[in-house]
């Protein structure tokens, strides 16, 4: 597990396709170590290679404009990549362990960032978790909304505990006992539920539970979750991720090259 001080995110931006950080996700994230990930999805009959030669330059601009806006925010530690490839997921999954990320940003529009609402589903991860979170918040008044979903009145008192369990975690990493609340629901469809609450909040933070970025975003209940929310989604990933091998274009910062 990374030491605290090491917590880094990595933030994907389509630039080509229009893809930005809102401003207020950049004064948020500006208090941790980030690696800006500029990537553009190919088809599968254009090697990336000659995407690469075709829009590389392009690609340099528009993420040389963000990595600036981070910089101007305050961000001591940011860094670049570029990537073409024929699957983004992928390509998140391998960048992240490559770069040392323990969370992947995926950026929805973001008005205002007051609030965090972090889905706790089980144990797994929960430490991981609020060491990254305990990062975050740390450089902003962040509030911090801990949710649990009970399948069922039975596993209520079970929920409750788990909530305390990650609060007393948030508050061992440094975050304010005050700006820390919780809040657990009854319901048979978890992803419905947290979709609700998420309404209510303004980034939605969850923890990898499946050894896979792709599988999570992918497939089961964190499909609907990064799908359907309207919120900028923090995976925070487990420790588990091995490197996958892809074919793909990589520029990592100004290195040019084939990834293997």
């Amino acid at each position: 597990m990374a030491a605290p001080r090491d917590h880094r995110v990595l933030i994907p931006i389509d630039v080509l396709g229009g893809d930005s950080v809102p401003r207020t996700v950049v004064d948020a994230f500006a208090s941790v170590p980030v690696v800006l990930l500029g990537y553009r999805v190919v088809p599968d009959q254009t090697g990336t290679g000659q995407a690469r030669d075709q829009y590389e330059s392009r690609v340099r601009d528009e993420l040389d404009d963000v990595q600036q806006t981070f910089e101007d925010a305050g961000c001591l530690d940011v860094s670049t990549r570029i990537v073409f490839t024929h699957d983004r997921l992928e390509t998140f999954e391998r960048v992240a362990v490559e770069t040392g990320c323990d969370g992947v940003l995926l950026v929805n529009p973001a008005p205002v960032l007051e609030s965090v609402l972090v889905a706790v589903r089980s144990d797994v991860n929960l430490e991981y978790i609020a060491q990254l979170l305990g990062a975050l918040v740390a450089g902003t008044d962040l509030d911090v909304t801990l949710f649990h979903v009970a399948s069922d009145e039975g596993d209520r008192d079970r929920g409750s505990e788990l909530l305390d369990d990650a609060v007393d975690e948030l508050i061992a990493v440094g975050v304010d006992r005050d700006r820390v609340d919780t809040a657990l629901s009854v319901d048979g469809s978890p992803s419905r539920e947290i979709l609700n609450v998420a309404g209510e909040h303004d980034l939605l933070v969850v923890g990898e539970s499946r050894p896979s970025i792709r599988r999570f975003i992918f497939r089961d209940r964190a499909k609907t979750l990064a799908r359907k929310t309207v919120d900028p989604v923090l995976v925070i990933r487990g420790e588990y991720l091995e490197v996958a091998d892809t074919d793909e274009s990589a520029v990592p910062g100004d290195e040019h090259g084939d990834a293997t």
